[in-house]
């Protein structure tokens, strides 16, 4: 909590909410995720939400892709959302950990069957010779799980992003933007402050 009673979690909960249900917002999960390599190197990405909570926010992905190695080997990044009709924008800084085992399968099993199998069949971020290549892949994959339960693989988790510095943004006139940063203090309360926009 802040001095202020605001806990930027549930500031988020509340955007998000007002987010997934504007008719104009295709998918309010929709989120770009910048990692930067050990030796800083940036890259970003759109990638989906998977679940947020006190904890942070849980995104998944291969273990070879990119944004995994990056994660690995230098675990601070950043999260931007930006939902253009409500003239809104949420930043979270922090770093990424793990998801356990029993939450990256519990997520994994929620997935449609066609999505797990294309997990199995993905080399995410490796180079690809040909689409044909892959689509035989995800053909063998598919004839292989015919009958059984399509588990997740070893090689695909989930991060979760553990925020020690959230902005929430608006929208104003003559761009007198609204600007409020919580920042988490080493005693694990959040400090809330304004920035000139």
């Amino acid at each position: 909590m802040t001095s202020s009673g605001i806990d930027p979690l549930e500031l988020f909960a509340s955007w998000y909410s007002e987010a997934s249900m504007h008719p104009e917002i295709a998918d309010a999960s929709a989120v770009n995720l910048a990692t930067a390599t050990r030796a800083g190197w940036p890259s970003s990405r759109m990638v989906l939400l998977k679940g947020y909570d006190a904890q942070g926010f849980a995104i998944y992905t291969n273990l070879g892709s990119r944004k995994a190695k990056d994660l690995t080997g230098n675990p601070r990044a950043a999260l931007c959302f930006y939902w253009q009709p409500l003239g809104k924008q949420v930043r979270v800084e922090g770093l990424a950990e793990p998801v356990g085992d029993e939450e990256a399968d519990a997520y994994f099993s929620s997935r449609p069957v066609t999505s797990r199998i294309g997990a199995w069949a993905s080399k995410q971020s490796a180079r690809l010779e040909s689409r044909a290549k892959l689509l035989a892949r995800v053909t063998r994959y598919t004839a292989s799980f015919a009958v059984g339960e399509v588990n997740r693989p070893p090689f695909w988790s989930g991060f979760r992003i553990v925020p020690d510095r959230m902005e929430f943004w608006t929208n104003a006139e003559h761009r007198l933007h609204d600007r409020i940063v919580f920042e988490k203090a080493d005693s694990g309360d959040w400090r809330r402050y304004l920035l000139y926009p």
